[in-house]
């Protein structure tokens, strides 16, 4: 076996995404990259054929799913310009193998549903301001507005008769509070048959969040919860203006229903100590399938296949993703995409365990231990290892118990890997995610301090080699980890991270700024905060030197948030390449799933921490 995993063999190991199946369920269309770039495949399930149907068409990053168009003749995508996310809605024609746009405006649009005829095609965008619900009418291309609200609106789902529309908003004071809204926009309404007669379900308790799912017949609507803290699924009566809980010991995800073979029963994910299991509820009843613990998801927009079979991804943290088709009735299943794993033995990746341990105020926090002696570069006996904190994104996300590439590629190298869940996470129910709000560089960066404390009181670990890294809300507390616990780290690689978060409201989009005044406050009434949490405040406290990667064409955190942090670096005597390092990546966002974008990212980490932070396994430390 190899001390290490050949840097662009690892990161050129291709990925699908968003598997969905055609409305006739004979066909699943999926984004794919076994070219190098993401691409649009379409497979036959009873044949297994498999073709890639687009040649540069569709989006290099896969970060938004696909929709079969409702002749099963076409899929529907989302474009933007270089990761931008200022995204378009396009139709991608099986036959022709052109793309023509449905929906081109300023603003980002996400298309949700469409109806039976193919006619309207409901999305939500920001083109006149706040994310509202829009229809467009594909016979007269004519576009329409349904919605007018202040806060963002999501997760619209379109009755199977076509008559209304469901979607989550919010229109209280409290900030957190989710809710769901039925309107009519069917054509056999008799009145208001345009969004404007929507009506608050009242499905959860004030300032609980609660989504429509999916609609299990026309007058009953699964949807989500938390009013009880941890995630619930429910069915709601709209006849009678009832619902019926299903709840576990566990935070749970409805996610579809079963159809109108199967009424009431639906499919759902269940979350425990970092693994996501695939549960289905079958005349009330829970019960999960017979899969590995890691990361399961059902398929993308739609994942019934028929006969009692549905769309299956399944991961574990040494096993890259399969794509299966399973069957409910006897759990067997049959894989339609394997994993690819090139020239790279499956069995050298390693295994993770999750482990508990405290914070500084006694609450316990979950993460993810990769002990680099489990990999192919370090000897079981060694006790000078260094370790690196991988700190997630959201904040409201999680790391799973999934094949996590980055972790694989530092274990590779010689490097410990601990990916803390951090108050603000998801998983563990509502009060524990919403400990963020209002004290974002807080407690949560307590947390992934006292995650590095962890690692110190592991014997094999050497205290002086510990770095943290992180992308996005991660990027964000790597810049606060340097900042506000300079001593703690030797080092830090910050990705597409946050530095100022005044700037940060003044360059978001509208849906993005309700996020922040949901999590930081009114930026004018609290100024005082935005500043003393953004890191660029505390840039003279810095110790350690950090390695900054950011897309010019982010969306999300844009790159001026890295330009703010390297001017305030510059501006007290630190040079690039001496104390900093500083890239900026062109054609590029939020991150990207392109090869050549991969293979760039990987080799500037590794030579980075080859510098400043090397181990045993990398090339540097060889010579």
């Amino acid at each position: 076996m190899p001390a290490e995993y050949p840097l662009e063999e690892l990161a050129s190991l291709p990925s699908f995404y968003h598997p969905t199946v055609s409305p006739d369920g004979s066909r699943i269309a999926f984004y794919y990259d076994a070219t190098g770039r993401n691409e649009l495949y379409v497979q036959d399930l009873a044949t297994g054929e498999r073709e890639q149907v687009s040649d540069g068409e569709v989006p290099r990053q896969p970060r938004h799913g696909i929709a079969w168009d409702a002749d099963g003749e076409g899929v529907l995508f989302h474009l933007d310009d270089d990761g931008d996310e200022q995204n378009d809605v396009y139709r991608f024609d099986l036959d022709s193998r052109e793309r023509d746009p449905l929906v081109t405006n300023d603003g980002q649009s996400h298309f949700q549903a469409v109806s039976d005829d193919g006619r309207w095609l409901f999305y939500v965008s920001t083109a006149e301001g706040q994310m509202n619900v829009h229809r467009y009418d594909r016979e007269t291309d004519t576009d329409e507005r349904l919605t007018d609200y202040d806060q963002p609106v999501y997760t619209l789902e379109l009755s199977p008769d076509g008559e209304r529309i469901a979607y989550m908003v919010n229109e209280s004071d409290d900030l957190d509070n989710k809710d769901v809204y039925v309107a009519s926009v069917g054509p056999r309404a008799t009145e208001d048959a345009d969004g404007s007669n929507a009506r608050n379900l009242h499905v959860g308790e004030e300032g609980a969040e609660a989504a429509p799912v999916d609609w299990l017949s026309p007058t009953e609507l699964l949807v989500g919860d938390n009013s009880e803290d941890l995630g619930r699924s429910g069915i709601y009566d709209l006849d009678t203006d009832s619902v019926e809980w299903f709840a576990s010991e566990f935070e749970e995800q409805p996610v579809a229903s079963l159809g109108d073979d199967d009424a009431g029963d639906f499919l759902a994910l269940r979350y425990r100590e970092a693994a996501v299991v695939p549960v289905v509820y079958a005349d009330g009843e829970a019960r999960e399938l017979d899969a590995p613990l890691g990361v399961a998801a059902f398929g993308g927009d739609e994942c019934l296949v028929g006969d009692g079979t549905v769309l299956l991804t399944q991961t574990t943290p040494d096993a890259r993703g399969n794509l299966l088709r399973y069957d409910l009735t006897d759990d067997s299943y049959e894989t339609l995409v394997e994993a690819d794993y090139g020239d790279i033995d499956p069995d050298a990746f390693a295994d993770c365990e999750f482990v508990t341990y405290d914070s500084e105020d006694g609450l316990g926090i979950g993460a993810l231990h990769y002990d680099a002696r489990d990999g192919p570069a370090v000897d079981d006996d060694a006790t000078d290892v260094p370790a690196v904190v991988m700190v997630h994104g959201g904040p409201h996300a999680q790391s799973l118990r999934s094949f996590n590439a980055y972790a694989q590629f530092l274990v590779s190298r010689g490097y410990t890997v601990f990916l803390p869940n951090y108050r603000g996470s998801t998983g563990r129910g509502r009060e524990f995610k919403n400990r963020v709000h209002h004290d974002w560089g807080g407690m949560e960066q307590v947390d992934v301090r006292e995650a590095a404390t962890w690692l110190r009181q592991q014997e094999y670990v050497d205290d002086d080699r510990l770095a943290v890294y992180g992308g996005s809300y991660g990027g964000y507390s790597a810049y606060c980890q340097l900042t506000m616990y300079p001593d703690v780290w030797t080092t830090g690689i910050a990705w597409v991270g946050i530095t100022d978060l005044q700037a940060l409201y003044e360059e978001s989009m509208p849906h993005f700024k309700t996020t922040l005044e949901q999590q930081l406050g009114d930026p004018e009434e609290n100024a005082e905060f935005y500043r003393e949490r953004s890191p660029v405040t505390h840039v003279e406290d810095m110790i350690a030197s950090i390695l900054m990667v950011h897309g010019v064409n982010d969306p999300r955190c844009p790159v001026s948030q890295a330009r703010i942090f390297r001017d305030a670096l510059e501006e007290r005597g630190w040079t690039d390449g001496d104390e900093f390092r500083y890239e900026e990546l062109g054609e590029e966002g939020h991150g990207s799933a392109d090869i050549d974008q991969k293979i760039r990212a990987y080799r500037i980490m590794e030579e980075y921490l080859a510098e400043r932070m090397p181990a045993a396994a990398t090339p540097e430390a060889d010579d």
